[in-house]
């Protein structure tokens, strides 16, 4: 059943206006167009700081310093030397990666849990936010300053205590010494990424296991820890690629004196002695795959703690 113009006029309904199929697509082409032109910008500086350098990357991985096609580059990556700092690189990230998951979770946790003020929160995520984008040489600097062998916290202890950390065998410039100062941008990259998981932990969920009568471990065990598993495995693995790519932090630091992928490529693309282009392309080739991998996991857990907490 359809109605007479006059009726539709009569009722104050407005008439369709149904463009032309022709109008139609010439105006969806301008709205393409705008969008376009609207993320052109972000488009570019991919295109530039990212695609290019990739391929770039990619091409002189397989070819020796000559400019001949090889693979000769990615044989010389099975040597003790690249090999030891692939595995010394991995031991690193994941130890950095477990322990800052770990006390980030515990901070997030009593952030959540233990502080009711809003500005007081409101200032631990501001703080974070700041630390974990607090790397590099001035990282390194300020731990030389607090850990180092005359450092704040090294001379504070000894004159309180009497312990001398560095004769007890810390060394700052060490595979240890390296994971603490990575704890200081992992732990509050963890809290930024749980704290949405943590407040998506609805109160009378836990207010319900406890009317039935389960104690607070029980209800961690069988619903906490379950809900953020996912967000905290996906952190896990954001925080060994984070890991796993840092160089100005552990090459101020520590210099040559821990073996780790990102100082050896380093040397192999602007040492003198170990220079080597085409086999610095390859090791960071090798790199891009190891934290494509990692951030693949954390992308897709992500998602899945997303429909979780929905």
């Amino acid at each position: 059943m359809s109605l007479s113009k006059k009726e539709v006029t009569e009722l104050g309904i407005s008439e369709p206006c149904e463009l032309p199929i022709t109008r139609r697509a010439s105006a969806l082409r301008r709205l393409d167009w705008s969008a376009l032109i609207g993320v052109a910008p972000f488009f570019i500086f991919a295109l530039v700081m990212m695609v290019a350098p990739t391929v770039s990357l990619i091409a002189n991985a397989f070819v020796d310093q000559q400019g001949h096609l090889t693979f000769g580059n990615f044989a010389d990556l099975n040597t003790p030397e690249v090999t030891g700092a692939f595995a010394e690189s991995i031991r690193l990230s994941a130890a950095s990666a477990v322990l800052g998951a770990i006390i980030g979770l515990g901070l997030a946790l009593n952030v959540d849990r233990g502080i009711g003020s809003t500005k007081v929160r409101s200032i631990v995520m501001t703080f974070c936010g700041v630390a974990s984008n607090f790397s590099g040489v001035p990282l390194a600097f300020a731990f030389v300053a607090t850990l180092g062998r005359l450092g704040l916290v090294s001379v504070a202890i000894k004159a309180a205590f009497g312990i001398d950390i560095y004769a007890k065998g810390f060394d700052l410039a060490s595979f240890w010494g390296l994971t603490v100062t990575y704890l200081f941008f992992q732990i509050p990259i963890t809290i930024t990424i749980m704290m949405p998981a943590i407040d998506g932990l609805r109160r009378d969920w836990r207010e319900a296991a406890s009317i039935l009568g389960a104690r607070s471990w029980q209800y961690w065990r069988h619903i906490g820890l379950p809900i953020l598993w996912p967000s905290l495995l996906g952190t896990l693995a954001l925080l060994f690629a984070n890991s796993f790519g840092a160089i100005a932090t552990a090459y101020a630091l520590t210099g040559y004196a821990v073996n780790i992928v990102p100082i050896l490529l380093y040397a192999q693309i602007r040492g003198d002695v170990l220079h080597n282009d085409s086999l610095g392309a390859a090791l960071a080739l090798g790199m891009i795959i190891v934290m494509a991998f990692a951030n693949t996991i954390y992308l897709i857990l992500r998602t899945r703690a997303e429909r979780w907490l929905r």
